[in-house]
């Protein structure tokens, strides 16, 4: 699921990031996790399959941004 919401992640944000193509799936995996995480304190949980890769996604966007500044505040 991770893998796919890195992908999807990705798409919805196309650009360079450091770290490339492994970083950004990295970030999936890890952005279900805070998707799932942050859906259950708030009250959504994903229903079946679609619900819970879009909650992913969710999460993987939002790791995606915060990578993308952290590392360009860096340089």
């Amino acid at each position: 699921m991770g893998f796919i919401a890195g992908g999807l992640a990705k798409f919805l944000m196309p650009g360079k990031d450091p770290g490339g193509f492994i970083i950004t799936i990295l970030l999936g995996i890890a952005g279900s996790i805070v998707g799932g995480y942050a859906g259950n304190m708030i009250g959504i949980t994903g229903k079946g399959l679609v619900g819970s890769l879009l909650i992913a996604t969710g999460g993987a966007v939002l790791l995606l941004i915060l990578y993308r500044f952290i590392v360009r505040r860096k340089a």
